[in-house]
C-alpha cells in the first residue's frame, strides 16, 4: 500500500509497531482517504479532493506544487514534516481556481514565498473579491510572465506559460532534472474539463498551448494532471497530452458543425458523446460545449 510503504520510507520501524496494540496497529495501517506515492526518492504526489499536488524535498527545503484546500493540504503538511526537518522553501500554484489554492492560506507562517504566473494571482485576487473570501486567502508574492527557473537542492525548477488554456494564467511546472511536469487542469485525463471563461480560457489557443508543451518536453517526461475520469491515473505520457488536445479538437469540430445546421445551444448541449473522442466520458459534457459555443458565436 502506498500508505505502508510511505511510513516505511519515514524510518517507521517494526520495533515502534510492536508497542501497538492489535486494534490500533489496523487503524494504523488502514489506507486514509489521502495517498501518497512517490514517483522518485523526492518527487512525490498527494491525492486527497481538488487538483493533485506535487511535492520535492530537497536539502533546502520543501517545494509544494498546488494546495487543494486547507483540510486537505494539512495532511501533506503534517505527513512532509515527518518525512524531513527541513523547512518549506517554496509553494507553486499551477493556477488559481480554488481547488488548487485554496489551501494556500495554510503555508501563510511556513513558506517565505508563492509563485504563479500573474494572471493567475490577478484571477485570484478578483475571485476573491467576488465571493468576499479575501480573509481566506495567501496570495502569490511572486510572479512571471512566460519562463521562470531556479536551481533548488539539486532540482532546476521551471514554470513556462504557453498561453491562454484552461484559464489565461495557467503553469506548467517542469522538475528538469526528474523530468517530471505538473500540467494542472491544463489535462483533465478522460474526463470533461471545466473551461473558465471568465478567466479568460480559450479553446483553440489551449490546443496550440499542448502542441507546444509535446514539443518543448520529451516523450519520455511524466506528467501530473490535476484530475482523471474514474479508472484512469493522474501520471500522463506524451500522448495522453496529444489526445486531449484532439478532443478539444473535436469539441470545437462539433460544436462548429451543430451551429452551422442551426442547431441552437441547448440543442448542442443535449449531446452525451464528443464524436471522434468517445474515451471522455460521464457527467460535465455541458462546460466544454457551453464554452464552445461562446468561443465560436461571440464576437
Amino acid at each position: 500500500m502506498q500508505r505502508r510503504s510511505f511510513l516505511r520510507n519515514s524510518g517507521l520501524t517494526l520495533a515502534a509497531l510492536a508497542l501497538l496494540n492489535k486494534e490500533s496497529l489496523a487503524a494504523f495501517l488502514n489506507d486514509p482517504a489521502w495517498k501518497i506515492k512517490m514517483l522518485t526518492d523526492d518527487i512525490g504526489i498527494f491525492t486527497e479532493k481538488g487538483g493533485t499536488i506535487a511535492f520535492y524535498l530537497s536539502r533546502e527545503g520543501a517545494v509544494v506544487v498546488d494546495s487543494q484546500f486547507p483540510d486537505s493540504v494539512q495532511h501533506l503538511i503534517d505527513e512532509l514534516k515527518k518525512k524531513s526537518e527541513k523547512p518549506f522553501r517554496l509553494l507553486i500554484n499551477t493556477h488559481h481556481h480554488g481547488d488548487h489554492s485554496g489551501g494556500n492560506i495554510v503555508f501563510k507562517d511556513l513558506v517565505p514565498h508563492v509563485l504563479a504566473h500573474a494572471n493567475s494571482k490577478i484571477n485570484q485576487q478578483q475571485s476573491a473579491i467576488k465571493q468576499k473570501t479575501e480573509d481566506k486567502q495567501l496570495y502569490p508574492d511572486q510572479t512571471y510572465t512566460d519562463t521562470w527557473c531556479e536551481k533548488i537542492g539539486k532540482e532546476k525548477i521551471c514554470l513556462h506559460h504557453f498561453g491562454a488554456g484552461h484559464t489565461n494564467g495557467d503553469s506548467f511546472i517542469h522538475f528538469t532534472r526528474a523530468n517530471i511536469v505538473h500540467v494542472g487542469d491544463l489535462v483533465f485525463n478522460r474526463r470533461h474539463p471545466y473551461v473558465d471563461k471568465s478567466a479568460g480560457a480559450d479553446i483553440a489557443s489551449w490546443i496550440k498551448v499542448l502542441d507546444k508543451a509535446v514539443k518543448t518536453f520529451s516523450k519520455k517526461t511524466t506528467f501530473i494532471c490535476g484530475h482523471a475520469g474514474q479508472g484512469f491515473d493522474v501520471l500522463l505520457k506524451a500522448d495522453d497530452l496529444k489526445a486531449f488536445g484532439e478532443y478539444l479538437g473535436n469539441v470545437l469540430k462539433f460544436t462548429e458543425a451543430g451551429i452551422k445546421a442551426g442547431k441552437t445551444k441547448e440543442e448542442i448541449l443535449k449531446a452525451t458523446e464528443i464524436p471522434g473522442s468517445p474515451e471522455w466520458k460521464g457527467n460535465g459534457i455541458e462546460r466544454p460545449l457551453d464554452a464552445a459555443y461562446t468561443e465560436l458565436t461571440v464576437k
